[in-house]
């Protein structure tokens, strides 16, 4: 499946977090040490920078070529920092029902607003699910769905359950948008007797604040037919990680997070750790929800398990 990353804290080298780490976003994408799969359907980005034009508007970047061979890609991560990053590289089983193109490219960012979701996972029964979903997604965002994948309309659900979904928000309204967007989710799978277990890590931000998910549906039901059609993905609880630290960089010949928790004013959370001590990284746990926003130059962070 696929590989995502967020960063919040003191502006960093796109380099050191796609490209020269241990196992950077881009590695990840074709030699993942937490996954059996390839990720070669595409890259995503968003990337904020204080010092940029209109700083409140990303850096946009997507492609759904090999991320590991695109020049221009690496050209700019040697280029632009950032003071909060939302990387993906998106991967999928081979079928000729797939579509590999830039509109299914994460992260997703409709027009005006915000937030930008990635998503790591497969939802059974998305298509099924459909217009059941529709019907819990704001007009003005209904229409500006563009491609076909199950992360496209969770995005979509998300923005919708927001109270202001153009503007910042509370820990609170964050966690309840995501626990909402869930509990649609849910009922419209209970609705239509869909059991197949789907895996739903998310990864948010509107790059002030990030939002983290690990999660999973019915876990352990695979009702099925056919098992050699279910997805690796409904087999286990993919993969999801944090590190709290400062001066996020290469130390004595390796790339780790130094300072501590105590002295962080930076947070990486990732699908795996990017580096190869992982002694600072700590697993978010099955069903957690992770909160972070900068606050006076340091990161506070929240963690809640979901229902």
């Amino acid at each position: 499946m696929c590989r995502a990353l967020l960063y919040l804290g003191h502006p960093v080298l796109l380099d050191s977090l796609l490209f020269q780490p241990d196992s950077a976003l881009i590695r990840q994408s074709y030699m993942p040490k937490m996954l059996q799969m390839l990720n070669l359907a595409g890259f995503g980005l968003r990337a904020w920078s204080p010092v940029s034009h209109a700083p409140d508007n990303p850096f946009a970047y997507g492609s759904p070529s090999l991320p590991v061979f695109d020049r221009n890609l690496k050209n700019l991560a040697e280029k632009v920092r950032a003071s909060c990053v939302l990387g993906h590289v998106r991967g999928v089983a081979y079928s000729t029902a797939v579509d590999i193109s830039l509109q299914n490219v994460h992260p997703f960012q409709f027009e005006g607003v915000p937030w930008c979701l990635a998503h790591n996972g497969d939802l059974a029964g998305i298509h099924e699910m459909k217009p059941v979903l529709a019907l819990e997604v704001k007009t003005e965002f209904l229409q500006k769905i563009k491609g076909t994948t199950d992360s496209e309309w969770i995005y979509a659900l998300f923005v919708s359950q927001l109270k202001d979904p153009y503007g910042s928000a509370t820990e609170q309204e964050v966690f309840q948008a995501i626990e909402d967007t869930l509990a649609i989710i849910r009922r419209a799978r209970e609705k239509l007797g869909i059991v197949l277990s789907s895996s739903v890590n998310l990864f948010i931000t509107n790059g002030t604040q990030l939002a983290a998910v690990r999660y999973c549906f019915d876990f352990g039901c695979y009702r099925t037919e056919d098992p050699s059609k279910v997805h690796e993905a409904n087999l286990n609880y993919l993969s999801l990680w944090y590190t709290l630290g400062s001066d996020y960089a290469m130390h004595e010949g390796e790339w780790r997070m130094a300072g501590g928790a105590e002295n962080a004013d930076s947070i990486i959370v990732a699908s795996e750790p990017l580096t190869r001590d992982t002694s600072a990284w700590v697993e978010l746990p099955e069903y957690g929800a992770l909160f972070a926003e900068a606050r006076n130059g340091r990161p506070k962070v929240a963690i809640r398990l979901l229902n």
